[in-house]
């Protein structure tokens, strides 16, 4: 029987070009057999109606003999459980609300996402030219510090096992002296052309030339240390430094510090994750340095001076203040660690505790007790 193909995207025999692709991407959302309420066997007859609506060729065809054509055109059944015919996706790759990939777009765009599926596409000569000489791959890894270099900054050299710009050929990957020549098999243009059938047509499929690797040339004389690639497997050193109040799981990039690019592509970049040790005296909390001190009873009574030594080997002095509560702590403004990238610095806080003496004389014990007679509170 007889399918009416217009009857099915739901338009007249007169509808324009575009009012048969808007039908087409309406019912297609709708019918979608991944979305709730989607039908499969509708979405196939959409499909298969909209391949003929919208050739021309198959469409004059069709008007004037019907769907009865088809099996000897060979452009039925567009659709098949497993996929679209001369497409390597699935009809998965359409989602529910829109085109997964595709956006919704105009079809250019659809044509386009399908094109780079095969490697080509509108600006697959562009692409393929970047591709030809590969950037390096970016690097990561840790350097631990100490709480001091953390402090006052320190300078670091990393050695490493990566790829490295070739001495011999300098990144080029053939003797500069020789030169190259026009690719024989893409003649200079880096790309190859080729056709493919599809479901919407036949499409021009434009790909990087597999002999220059798109670049359009190939090398008179391949440089034998790096065989053509422009960098060789050495130990690479790179120095960069930490700045003071560089804080803990601090990341630093070093431009161009990673794996060398192929045949004079930019290099990768490297991380450098930033450890701090922890401190045998000091404790870190953001800016802040917080210090323990013991002292005598009598500093504490006599507001005697008290001296601390700060993270950076510098002296601070302060003395404890009437009525002051030992559970508290000593704040001494400006003296902890610098700000990354500021000249101003956290504070240091010193926790006070009391070393009682082990032993005191009867003469001591009688002169405390007339104290606390007194009614000094010690």
């Amino acid at each position: 029987m007889s399918k009416d193909y217009y009857k099915i995207l739901g338009v007249s025999r007169e509808a324009s070009d575009d009012e048969i692709k808007k039908a087409y991407r309406k019912l297609a959302h709708q019918h979608h057999p991944d979305k709730k309420g989607g039908n499969e066997s509708k979405f196939k007859e959409i499909n298969e109606a909209y391949q003929v609506l919208s050739n021309k060729e198959k469409r004059a065809q069709y008007d004037k003999f019907g769907s009865a054509f088809e099996g000897q055109h060979g452009f039925g059944g567009a659709y098949s459980g497993g996929g679209f015919s001369g497409f390597g996706f699935n009809p998965a790759d359409f989602q529910a609300g829109g085109f997964s990939g595709f956006g919704g777009g105009d079809f250019g765009d659809i044509f386009e996402t399908i094109f780079e599926q095969f490697g080509g596409g509108r600006n697959s000569s562009s692409r393929a030219r970047r591709q030809a000489s590969e950037r390096g791959a970016d690097m990561e890894t840790e350097e631990t510090i100490t709480l001091e270099e953390a402090f006052r900054g320190v300078f670091k050299t990393l050695r490493f096992k990566t790829n490295v710009l070739c001495g011999k050929c300098g990144g080029l990957g053939y003797d500069k002296s020789k030169g190259t020549s026009a690719c024989n098999k893409c003649g200079g243009k880096g790309e190859t052309r080729s056709e493919h059938r599809t479901f919407f047509g036949n499409f021009a499929q434009v790909v990087e030339c597999a002999d220059c690797g798109g670049s359009g040339k190939k090398p008179n004389s391949v440089c034998a240390a790096c065989g053509g690639k422009g960098r060789t497997a050495e130990v690479k050193e790179v120095s960069f430094s930490v700045a003071p109040g560089a804080e803990n799981g601090q990341v630093i990039k070093i431009k161009d510090g990673g794996e060398a690019g192929e045949r004079g592509a930019p290099s990768g970049d490297l991380y450098v994750r930033i450890r701090v040790k922890s401190h045998s005296d000091f404790t870190r909390k953001k800016d802040d340095l917080f210090f323990k001190k013991e002292i005598k009873i009598s500093d504490a009574l006599l507001q005697k001076k008290i001296t601390v030594r700060g993270l950076g080997g510098e002296e601070f002095d302060f003395s404890i203040p009437e009525g002051f509560d030992l559970s508290e702590l000593i704040q001494l403004k400006g003296k902890g660690m610098p700000k990354f990238g500021s000249s101003s610095r956290g504070d240091m806080y010193v926790e006070l505790s009391i070393k009682t003496p082990k032993k005191l004389s009867k003469s001591a014990k009688e002169r405390l007790e007339l104290l606390v007679d007194e009614g000094i509170d010690i």
